[in-house]
């Protein structure tokens, strides 16, 4: 059900972006869907205004795209696209693990696990946004163990996106999903970082069902 968002007292244009950011990468809003303001104004119990400033926000992060007299819509990639996308976050992903193996610690490979365990029971739902949340959480938590700033805002740029081409597909590989997080994670522990980044590297190309080259 969709939240009332004018009944919640926070900067509505950013928890209004926030919500359409979340229902776009799940799948819940469908690629190439038109996002009218009118009828999203309505749904959230808000004026158009930050619905409009939330749909600016969007297409700067390259998920909706905004044409004139056309309006809003959820962003639809080429296969090149998709490909250069599924390209980089791959390589970024593998460094991401890489440095993983190389700096966890104790404390941080416990949360880590402790999610890695929620999401393995979760890995059978249908929900899409329960999905696309319990796998960011995943990615974020080893960005956190790699502790390399600039490498995390990279990926958390590019995820949105990669994410909107994975959704269709995680429905179908939620067990398989855990069960690559979990390699990735094992890897992480034994400090083997080659191994770490070569299984974040093919885990992003199986996600978007493409092989890796």
């Amino acid at each position: 059900m969709t939240a009332i968002l004018g009944e919640i007292h926070a900067p509505l244009t950013r928890l209004i972006t926030n919500a359409l950011r979340e229902r776009i990468v799940s799948g819940e809003i469908a690629v190439g869907e038109r996002l009218v303001e009118g009828r999203l104004s309505e749904e959230m119990g808000v004026s158009r205004m930050p619905v409009r400033e939330a749909l600016r926000e969007l297409a700067a992060e390259g998920i909706v795209t905004i044409e004139p007299r056309r309006g809003a819509s959820v962003t639809v990639f080429s296969e090149e696209q998709k490909r250069e996308l599924v390209e980089v976050r791959a390589t970024l992903e593998a460094l991401n693990a890489k440095l993983a193996a190389k700096r966890h610690d104790p404390q941080q490979i416990a949360a880590l696990q402790k999610i890695l365990d929620d999401g393995a029971k979760l890995a059978d739902t249908d929900d899409p946004v329960l999905l696309a949340r319990q796998n960011t959480e995943f990615h974020e938590a080893l960005a956190t163990v790699a502790a390399n700033s600039v490498l995390q805002d990279m990926v958390r740029s590019l995820r949105d996106r990669t994410v909107m081409l994975f959704a269709p597909i995680s429905r179908r590989r939620g067990r398989q999903t855990w069960e690559e997080h979990a390699g990735i994670l094992r890897a992480v522990i034994a400090g083997d970082s080659e191994l770490a980044a070569l299984l974040a590297a093919r885990h992003v190309y199986n996600a978007a069902e493409m092989p890796q080259e």
